[in-house]
């Protein structure tokens, strides 16, 4: 029988092994949470809300630990682009709480998304470096992730300075992108541990924070001159982000990394995404065949999740053990 000091030496064990790509944990959960409600699995939506947020309130438990016991490794930590999964997290949770109706709490959730970029972003950008890899998108979700929960917060609240943020906040993601793709080393298909799906899933999120900007200004009746470009940013994006799935795809199939790795959640990310971001645009632009595609392809989102989340629970208990 373990004793209380051997308890709290593996529970320590474990705490220091969890990396700082971890919120995508959260991102990936989160994300699946709402292809479930938009599919209208309402139940299994809320199993995985309560489990993201359980997740996220473990994390800052942990991030604010380690700041306090370790703090030159929390500085190194917070230079990484993968720190900025923090950001992308709070935001996916509160904008999944937001569709629920919790816009008070969405919008703290954005305040507090919002401050942790104006941290992490200088920090990551100081430290910048080239060529970069999957966890490099990470400027763009962080920051497009700031424009989907705005975007949600504006269109059900009817505030127009909010739909100008988020219309801000896709312009400056958008931007972003072309800078880390130019930037993007392509042999990631191939090497990449998961995160090189983020390539694709950062085109995604902008994509579904293009088409609830445009739900946005519909419904507060305001910038009508932008609705129609808007939309048609939005399927411009959800195509270009369309095209990354075969490259994708066939780097999985030509090299096989069955291994968990923590970086696997950024695969469960983007997959999530295609769901969300298919059915909002479907939605808005009215083409039937891309709700259709969302319902085939909220499963395989929830397949993957599961399948990795199964691979947490195994190395956990491995680290447990150790």
């Amino acid at each position: 029988m373990l004793t209380t000091a051997a308890v709290a030496r593996r529970a320590g064990r474990v705490l220091d092994a969890i990396p700082p790509a971890s919120g995508a944990v959260v991102m990936g959960t989160g994300i699946v949470s709402i292809s479930l409600a938009d599919g209208g699995y309402d139940t299994l939506s809320r199993a995985l809300l309560a489990l993201a947020a359980v997740v996220w309130v473990g994390l800052v438990a942990v991030v604010a630990g380690r700041v306090a016991r370790d703090p030159p490794r929390a500085r190194l930590e917070a230079c990484s682009p993968a720190a900025l999964t923090g950001i992308a997290d709070t935001a996916v949770l509160g904008s999944r709480v937001a569709l629920l109706g919790w816009h008070r709490v969405g919008a703290a959730l954005l305040v507090v998304a919002f401050c942790f970029w104006l941290a992490l972003v200088p920090s990551v950008l100081r430290r910048w470096t080239t060529p970069t890899v999957g966890t490099s998108f990470m400027l763009v979700v962080s920051t497009e992730s700031l424009a989907v929960l705005a975007a949600i917060l504006a269109g059900a609240d009817r505030i127009l300075w909010l739909a100008v943020v988020s219309l801000v906040a896709l312009a400056l993601g958008l931007a972003a992108y072309v800078f880390v793709l130019s930037r993007f080393d392509l042999r990631q298909l191939l090497v990449g541990r998961g995160d090189h799906w983020v390539a694709g899933g950062a085109l995604a999120i902008a994509t579904l924070a293009c088409a609830l900007v445009a739900q946005a200004m519909q419904g507060i009746g305001a910038l009508h001159h932008l609705r129609a470009g808007l939309g048609v940013v939005s399927l411009a994006l959800w195509a270009a982000a369309a095209l990354w799935l075969p490259a994708l795809l066939a780097g999985e199939l030509v090299s096989l990394r069955p291994a968990y790795d923590v970086r696997r959640w950024s695969t469960v990310f983007p997959v999530g995404m295609y769901a969300a971001s298919s059915f909002v645009v479907g939605d808005v632009e009215g083409i039937g065949g891309l709700v259709d595609f969302t319902r085939v392809w909220i499963w395989v989102a929830f397949a993957v999740w599961l399948v990795v989340f199964v691979g947490l629970l195994r190395r956990g208990l491995a680290l447990w053990r150790e």
